[in-house]
């Protein structure tokens, strides 16, 4: 009997562990109402069925408990997200920004790895900080032909980034974006603090 109660017990964490959501700390900001949970993500890909959507959502929670020691920049580069890739981005169509893009040369290798983002997108703060808002999963043309099906990861279509030559998914786990979690720009996301800027259409 005690075996059969330890074993619904843990399906019961697993259940939650399946429904948990996506949030930010309270230091990042994140209010009550902009929680990533299943049926919000469920709203953004109405199409895949449940099962599918909590897969997803536990492939987001994996990816930001890999990036999370990263608020801190420095830590960040000496982890090998060092190669500044842009300038602070923003859309010249008023679509929101990006922030830089820092990027760990060694997961730019054609693949697409839950657990190898390639880039860390930083959105600049007052006094020189630099706040973690988003990773994005680039795929270069050279080892993924721009005239190939696009790849796919958490069930979203890569979108071509011709100005860069890569197919590139962009996934807003530390920063809420009204446009979606895997929209390019984020309009809560600006450029206004940094030093160095670049408005380009994505």
């Amino acid at each position: 009997m005690k075996r059969i109660t330890y074993l619904l017990t843990g399906l019961v964490v697993l259940a939650a562990c399946g429904e948990k959501a996506v949030t930010e700390s309270d230091s990042n900001g994140l209010q009550p109402g902009e929680i990533l949970t299943a049926d919000k993500l469920q709203a953004e890909m109405p199409s895949m069925q449940r099962e599918g959507v909590l897969h997803i959502l536990r492939d987001l929670e994996r990816v930001r408990q890999i990036t999370a020691p990263f608020h801190n920049f420095e830590r960040a580069k000496h982890a090998g997200w060092s190669t500044q890739i842009t300038d602070c981005m923003v859309d010249p169509a008023g679509s929101g920004g990006m922030g830089f893009h820092f990027g760990n040369t060694q997961f730019i290798d054609g693949t697409a790895q839950v657990d190898r983002p390639p880039v860390l997108l930083y959105e600049p703060e007052p006094h020189g900080r630099m706040r973690l808002v988003a990773v994005e999963y680039v795929i270069p043309y050279t080892f993924h032909s721009r005239d190939a099906e696009p790849p796919v990861l958490f069930g979203q279509k890569f979108q071509q980034n011709d100005a860069f030559q890569l197919w590139g998914l962009h996934a807003w786990i530390w920063k809420a974006n009204p446009s979606g979690i895997f929209a390019n720009w984020n309009p809560r996301v600006n450029c206004r603090f940094a030093t160095s800027t670049t408005a380009m259409s994505h």
